[in-house]
């Protein structure tokens, strides 16, 4: 597929696109060029050293928020002090909110191979500025994401987590038909923030433990200046910092054995800022997979800990009732104390394992879920998401594959609650669903 241009993205959208039209409702590769991805990898500190001097204009001369503590995040050398967390910066507050978007345009597949190819990048980016502007509060989108990256200026970094699971093999620009992250939300999240006055060079977009990102979805992003971490741009796996934040430390209760500590990944010590963008699906093993799980890509030896979250009979995994491993690992400063918004990609998802192929859902009328979830609060979110997925016949959710939500929220990091989106909706969770 040929690399889309900007103008052209922009021509796509249209001039001033507006977030169109909604309804609230009542809670109730094959193909690819593999030479696009193969070549030599970068070192953080050899492409820090091919950065042009970023701008001078900060949020602030925009309309932004106020800047925070002065901690630029560059892609320096890991001896570099990590950035802070966006704690202290008072972070846009909007409680368990839960904004789901759903348009029956957001794609026209029929089962054609390349499913990626078949989601309208015009409807995904409405609903994605639709999305962010209920969840915010804010009658523009510019102010939408500035209100989500408190203290921003160029030069601190945004790393989007973004899930190429089924990329563990392949050669950097050819994939199978199993469901992967799709580029349209993503170039929708990058318009939205260049247009908020980030500068591109600071979009940073990854995924580890040598999982590629794909040619599909590199040549759909038409923003030349964002960078790409994982096995095949530049590294993602440079788990060296020597900042003991960087560590993630497992602390079960009496009786459970404690997972070997984990790295996170260096570009998250360095990012000011992270944006969580998981699959709605779920999981042979793990029975779901979703926010938390998604950052299993986010830390060193993620096989390390599968013995701690499988719930499925054969996996090899016990479910320990008062212990998941995926709080600790949400709790790191640089996961949890940077996540700035959870974006759930619905648009496809997947049911039955996770390496399956995209297929409809009887739940969504025999069509694809086309939905899109936004959210601050992780657990809300996940708690949603996993709805949704309970009821589809097919989906394979184990009693307890939703345990962890209780942990969470337990531990401070969200609120869970098991509802019904379809019908009854939910008094602790705030949840809003808009058509498009």
């Amino acid at each position: 597929m040929a690399k889309l241009s900007r103008r052209n993205f922009l021509k796509i959208l249209g001039t001033g696109a507006s977030a169109g039209a909604v309804r609230i409702l009542a809670p109730g590769l094959l193909l690819g060029s593999a030479a696009a991805c193969q070549a030599a990898p970068a070192t953080p500190a050899a492409t820090a050293a091919a950065l042009p001097t970023a701008p001078a204009a900060t949020f602030a001369a925009t309309g932004g928020a106020a800047q925070a503590a002065d901690a630029t995040a560059t892609l320096a050398a890991t001896a570099q002090p990590a950035a802070p967390t966006v704690a202290s910066m008072q972070p846009l507050k909007v409680g368990s909110r839960v904004v789901h978007v759903h348009s029956g345009n957001a794609t026209h597949w029929g089962g054609q191979v390349g499913y990626w190819d078949y989601a309208d990048q015009r409807t995904v980016t409405q609903m994605v500025e639709r999305g962010i502007t209920e969840l915010t509060g804010q009658s523009t989108v510019a102010d939408a994401w500035r209100a989500l990256l408190p203290g921003y200026q160029p030069g601190k970094a945004i790393a989007i987590k973004v899930n190429f699971n089924n990329t563990l093999s392949g050669d950097c620009g050819v994939v199978g038909g199993e469901i992967n992250a799709l580029p349209q939300p993503v170039a929708a999240v990058i318009a939205g923030l260049t247009a908020a006055g980030v500068d591109e060079r600071d979009v940073w977009i990854y995924d580890g433990v040598d999982r590629f990102i794909p040619a599909y979805f590199t040549t759909a992003i038409p923003f030349s200046g964002v960078q790409y971490f994982d096995k095949c741009h530049n590294l993602v796996d440079y788990y060296s910092s020597q900042d003991g934040t960087a560590i993630v430390q497992f602390n079960p209760p009496a009786g459970v054995p404690a997972p070997a500590p984990q790295r996170v990944a260096d570009l998250l010590t360095r990012a000011s800022y992270l944006i969580n963008m998981p699959i709605l699906k779920s999981h042979t093993c793990a029975s779901i997979t979703l926010g938390f799980k998604n950052h299993f890509g986010s830390i060193d030896n993620p096989g390390g800990v599968h013995s701690h979250v499988f719930v499925v009979n054969g996996c090899g995994g016990i479910l320990y009732p008062d212990y998941n491993p995926l709080i600790d690992i949400y709790r790191n400063p640089h996961i949890g104390g940077k996540t700035v918004l959870t974006i759930g990609d619905g648009l496809f998802g997947v049911k039955g394992g996770q390496d399956a192929a995209p297929r409809t859902w009887s739940t969504f009328g025999g069509a694809l879920p086309n939905s899109l979830f936004f959210a601050l609060d992780p657990v809300a979110i996940d708690s949603v998401m996993a709805d949704f997925l309970r009821v589809e016949p097919g989906a394979g959710v184990f009693a307890g594959a939703d345990h962890y939500l209780q942990l969470a929220q337990d531990a401070g990091l969200g609120t869970f609650e098991r509802g019904d989106p379809w019908g009854g909706g939910y008094r602790a969770i705030e949840y809003r669903k808009l058509e498009l």
